[in-house]
Parts: C-alpha cells; structure tokens; sequence
C-alpha cells in the first residue's frame, strides 16, 4: 500500500510541474524540488546552494538581470568590464531563421538562440549545412519560454533573436571547452570544467587553487586527466569584475591558446533543481552565498 501511495503521490507531483501556468511561481518550485531533489523546499530557511537558488528567483528580480542573460546584450555589458578583445565576435543578429542571410557568413559559424540554455547549431562546412535541420533547432528553442518551466525570473523579459559568431576551438583542435565560475560576493570560490560536448558530457569541480573536487554534479567527472588552464588566474580575476555587487553569478569563460574568451553569465546553475552527489557539497556550495535582504 505504501508503494502505491508513494507511485501516485510522484506521479501527482510529475503532472503539477506541468502546469506551469495555472500554479503560482512559489508552489511550483516547491513541486519541481520536490520532483527533482526529492525533498521538500524550505524557502523560510534555504541553507543548501539549490533552496537559495530558488529563494533568489523569487526575491532577488532587478531588470538589469535580464541583459545579463541575453547572450547578446551580455557581450555588450562584458566588453565594457573585461574589454572587446575578449569578446567572441558576431556576425549578426536576427529575430527569426528565415532573416538570416547565409551568404554574408563565413564557411564556419555558430548559430545561437539569446534567451536561454540549447538551440545551438555548430557549421563547420556551409557546403554541407543542413539548413532544415538547424531551423528546426532553432524554432523548437525560441519557442522554449526558459522563465515558465524553470521559473529563472531573468529569462522572462529577454527577447528572443539568434545570433552568429564565429566558431572556435581550442588547443585540442576538436572542442571548446567551457570554464565556469561560482562566484559569490564578487569573489570566485568555486569551478568546473566541461569536456566531451555534446556526446559525453563530462563536468569536473575544482577549488580556487585547482584541486579536484570529489563529487559529481549533473554530469560524471571525466575519466581523463584535467589541465589547468594557462589563463587560469586571469579567468578568475575577470569573474571577480563581472559579479561584482552579485550575491552569487556563475560567469563562463572559454582559453584559446591562453587568450581568455567570455561565454555567458548564469544566475541558476542547472536551475537548482539538480542534485549534488554527495549531498554535502549542496550545503558546502549554500554555505558560500549569503543571500540579500527581501
């Protein structure tokens, strides 16, 4: 009977988060974290890192937020901080795929969406580009309101364009590997790296002074041996500049031959609806961000 109880009650809750519209911002990442953490929400009292995250979605709205996320606006705002050489450059900007004039892009390029996580489509060869499937990508993304399912307050007044930049890889010839930052009070404290995109996504966490973190997050740790970065140092004195005045901001950076690239700055790492494994590092992680005052 219990079983039974406990089947019906997830699946009650599995249904809940898919009425994002009908229940209010609050019930519905109570219900989401229940789903996903398996634990009830305490918002009177957050202590780990994904109860704060949930606590500041709902607390924590400034306007300034939503260019911050907008994967446009934010080279703007990161070029002023860090300066332009650091900015991956674009080739323009469009509200819909059929704007997009592909003959003005180069043989290579990356299209993104500006509102959100996904609906990246990477071309390595125009004469090769399958243009339908990338427009399904896209469409299927800019369709994807981030704000409704994951309740990420800074993504509900961002305008939803593509972008093109260039496309760039890294030392090992073959990825980009993505370098993000925990900061809180405008001081990193934590990071990790992402290998293996898109078909074996590996996350590895380190500390400040590069040791490896033993937990796993999302993602399992690779099964090969970490480089430091060669900018490493530089990495972190740029996260530092662009969270400034932020209770907590994640700021994602790119090393290209030891020239540091920006990539993009996240509020709610995963949404906060992904547990740490082992649990401790959720209260290590919530023990760093000192939330503001209501």
């Amino acid at each position: 009977m219990k079983k039974i109880i406990r089947k019906i009650r997830v699946f009650i809750l599995k249904v809940s988060i898919r009425l994002p519209f009908i229940l209010s911002d609050e019930t519905f990442l109570k219900v989401k974290y229940k789903v996903n953490i398996g634990k009830n929400l305490n918002l009177n009292n957050p202590t780990t890192f994904n109860e704060k995250l949930q606590w500041l979605k709902l607390y924590d709205r400034k306007p300034e937020y939503s260019l911050m996320v907008d994967k446009y606006e934010a080279k703007r705002i990161a070029a002023n901080i860090i300066g332009s050489e650091h900015i991956i450059p674009t080739f323009g900007v469009w509200d819909s795929f059929d704007e997009i004039d592909f003959n003005i892009l180069p043989n290579q390029f990356v299209l993104k969406t500006t509102h959100g996580c996904g609906g990246i489509v990477i071309c390595k060869d125009k004469s090769t580009f399958d243009k339908g499937k990338a427009k399904k990508i896209i469409l299927k993304s800019l369709k994807r309101n981030h704000y409704v399912y994951e309740k990420e307050w800074p993504y509900k007044n961002v305008k939803r364009r593509i972008i093109a930049e260039k496309y760039m890889v890294d030392e090992s010839g073959t990825e980009l590997k993505d370098y993000k930052f925990f900061c809180f009070d405008s001081v990193p404290k934590f990071m990790f790296i992402v290998t293996g995109r898109p078909h074996d996504t590996r996350f590895d966490f380190f500390d400040m002074d590069f040791n490896h973190l033993p937990f796993t997050h999302g993602y399992p740790n690779s099964s090969k041996p970490t480089m430091k970065p060669q900018s490493f140092e530089k990495m972190k004195e740029m996260a530092s500049k662009l969270s400034n005045n932020m209770a907590h901001l994640r700021v994602d950076f790119y090393d290209i031959n030891g020239h540091v690239y920006f990539g993009e700055l996240t509020f709610s790492h995963h949404g906060g609806f992904v547990p740490f494994k082992p649990e401790i590092w959720d209260h290590k992680f919530g023990d760093m961000l000192s939330l503001p005052k209501k």
